[in-house]
């Protein structure tokens, strides 16, 4: 494929040698450069690709994608200056691939909490009505029925095509994908043909990285933004920033809410702890989920699959044979009763949800929480997490998520300082996650709850830039003696 094939659609400021030439492959890692690929040098977070240029032409490179032009380099080599590299990477990956986006109907799913859910739950509506389909998410990713490990929330954008590409092959017609937040403001998913996008909920998360709440919004607006005439934009109303994902796009816009008129609306009439009944667009469907924060994740899935042309007499069976997505509200009973649950809930909106939803379908018993925060990240969410915890829970074990560099000590320091005072005989912490687990599960008694939070699906721990296999199910099933 030429340079010029891949450039196109892409505004090019400065072009200096044959845009004609050849390319083999498309690389933005310059240990990964060989003769005849192009290197693209993207500002990163901690690195600038721009450093590495000289070193991507000594490995073979013909073309150079910039933003800052360097000042000399050999002859042969193709230079070529954008105002973006990250988004032109997005572009060139999509061109070489072919534009695989186009070729199937695909949905973005943004926001803090019930991204997955929503995402993967999609991927099992289509599945179950009969169609082909791919996934990228945080759990796992699908083409068709092959499992592909996932190593981030949104892969970066060779990936991301590359995955697309055998989705299409494989027959796909539609593709379901989380966006976060970094893979919008890093532009991971330029050049993307989205057909559709959902906003769930937006709360105080990945400010190490944007700083601001304002920018965090911004970025996840910025997805809505870009998002093209023929495409939907479904936001939830019920959240104060949901409207302001619609306030720019040029996309059909629409709306889905609990406790207002919308496009689309849903009602919980019946809660129980492992399912719940809801009037769903004006039909009752037995779910066998449960909580608030699932009956918006559920209505976000049926409002989306409608807008995608499926009819609501097709959908509305398909909603009840839909299950609980790994490491979301996962329920295990020991013998003896006690019943524990293994949630996702690493945001203290997220914590509430859970705990919320624990508390109002309950009887006698007492509610055990163990709960961590990670390393490396958001600090401001740690006290706040601890709060949440204290106050929606009778016992609290503060205890190790993914420590990475830090020391789990000084994390569970941080979250010390929102245990309120009158909470504080009722709060342990426990470096260890597996002992903070037992303890937590030992204080329990016949119909107590013991909620274990933060990382749900996650099958690690890492520490000190090691992970570690760790896994909260297995731990409690081990407790257990199940």
């Amino acid at each position: 494929m030429k340079l010029r094939d891949l450039l196109e659609g892409i505004a090019c400021e400065i072009v200096q040698g044959d845009s004609g030439v050849e390319i083999h492959a498309i690389h933005f890692d310059s240990r990964k450069v060989g003769k005849g690929d192009v290197f693209v040098a993207q500002r990163g977070v901690s690195v600038d690709g721009h450093a590495f240029i000289g070193k991507a032409v000594a490995l073979g490179a013909v073309g150079v994608i910039c933003e800052d032009v360097p000042e000399s380099l050999p002859d042969g080599v193709t230079v070529v200056k954008v105002a973006n590299s990250s988004d032109a990477l997005g572009w060139m990956a999509s061109a070489y691939y072919g534009h695989p986006s186009r070729e199937m109907k695909l949905v973005g799913v943004t926001g803090t909490n019930g991204k997955t859910t929503t995402a993967t739950l999609l991927y099992e509506v289509a599945r179950l009505a009969g169609k082909q389909a791919g996934l990228l998410s945080t759990v796992c990713n699908y083409v068709g029925d092959e499992k592909v490990h996932a190593t981030h929330t949104t892969p970066d954008a060779l990936e991301i095509n590359s995955l697309m590409r055998r989705m299409v092959d494989e027959g796909c017609e539609y593709c379901f994908m989380e966006v976060s937040s970094h893979a919008a403001d890093q532009r991971r998913v330029s050049g993307l043909d989205f057909d559709g996008a959902i906003f769930s909920n937006i709360t105080h998360d990945h400010l190490d990285y944007h700083k601001t709440f304002r920018a965090y919004i911004e970025a996840k607006k910025g997805f809505f933004d870009r998002l093209s005439a023929k495409a939907f934009a479904l936001t939830n109303a019920d959240d104060k920033n949901g409207m302001v994902m619609l306030q720019n796009t040029k996309a059909r816009k629409y709306t889905y809410s609990c406790k207002r008129m919308a496009d689309f609306n849903c009602k919980i009439l019946e809660r129980h702890l492992d399912s719940m009944l809801l009037l769903l667009d004006g039909s009752e469907v037995w779910t066998k989920f449960t909580g608030d924060f699932n009956a918006y994740n559920l209505l976000a899935v049926y409002s989306a699959a409608r807008l995608l042309g499926f009819e609501k007499e097709e959908l509305l069976p398909v909603m009840s044979m839909l299950v609980p997505v790994s490491g979301r509200f996962e329920t295990i009973l020991s013998r003896d009763g006690i019943m524990a649950i293994v949630d996702y809930a690493h945001t203290p909106d997220a914590l509430e949800n859970v705990l919320s939803t624990i508390s109002g379908l309950k009887k006698d018993g007492k509610v055990i929480t163990v709960v961590g925060a990670g390393g490396d990240r958001d600090r401001t969410k740690r006290p706040e997490m601890a709060e949440v915890a204290c106050r929606l829970s009778d016992r609290v074990v503060l205890t190790s998520d993914n420590p990475r560099s830090e020391e789990p000590t000084a994390i569970i320091e941080d979250m010390r300082a929102g245990v309120p005072e009158d909470a504080r005989d009722r709060v342990l912490a426990i470096t260890d996650r597996k002992e903070a687990i037992r303890t937590a599960l030992m204080l329990a008694k016949p119909d107590d709850i013991v909620l274990v939070a933060g990382k749900g699906h996650e099958d690690y721990q890492e520490i000190k830039g090691v992970k570690h296999h760790f896994d909260d199910k297995e731990i409690i099933k081990e407790i257990f003696k199940l």
